[in-house]
């Protein structure tokens, strides 16, 4: 065997896996109910990503929802398909929040998600969780505040109805704060 075939032999199949890692990487990232929220994202779409951005990261497109009636300063994105229970506010242009609405099975990073009941939400995030009365409801907040400074301006926060949650948001605030998203 000659040294060309050699060259050869050894690089072709390195070419070939070489091709296919970025198909595996687009795959694994393409945002789905599988995807784990996490303090200031979910998946590869994170806070302060413009929209364009958080498309690519998603793998999907990421479509207006709803009517926005702020002048363009706050409005609501979704990902296109099946993934109808998640959406991403902007404000000043970039993703701030994630929300996670009711029939999801979407979790968090340490498995929480809606359904659950107050003291599972305490359990994942001890000593961590703040709780106050929902503005509207029997139920409450229960908002995970990070110990880590680096995390210091962003928050989880459960709705539940007294019992389980409801619902849950993620992202920075004050935006991750506000009671009636875009309103």
């Amino acid at each position: 065997m000659n040294s060309k075939t050699k060259i050869l032999t050894f690089l072709l199949p390195t070419l070939a896996i070489s091709a296919l890692i970025p198909l595996a990487v687009n795959a694994q990232t393409k945002l789905n109910n599988q995807s784990k929220v996490f303090i200031n994202g979910i998946g590869a779409v994170k806070v302060g990503m413009t929209v364009s951005q958080a498309t690519r990261a998603a793998g999907t497109r990421l479509v207006q929802s709803g009517v926005d009636t702020s002048g363009g300063s706050c409005f609501y994105v979704k990902p296109e398909g099946s993934l109808n229970d998640v959406a991403f506010m902007v404000t000043k242009g970039r993703i701030s929040r994630i929300d996670v609405f009711k029939n999801s099975r979407v979790a968090t990073v340490k498995g929480a998600r809606v359904g659950d009941t107050e003291a599972r939400i305490k359990s994942l995030y001890p000593g961590q969780i703040q709780v106050t009365r929902h503005k509207y409801t029997n139920g409450h907040y229960l908002i995970f505040v990070p110990k880590d400074q680096a995390d210091k301006n962003f928050r989880l926060v459960f709705e539940t109805d007294g019992d389980r949650v409801t619902q849950f948001r993620s992202g920075k605030m004050p935006e991750v704060q506000w009671v009636e998203g875009c309103a």
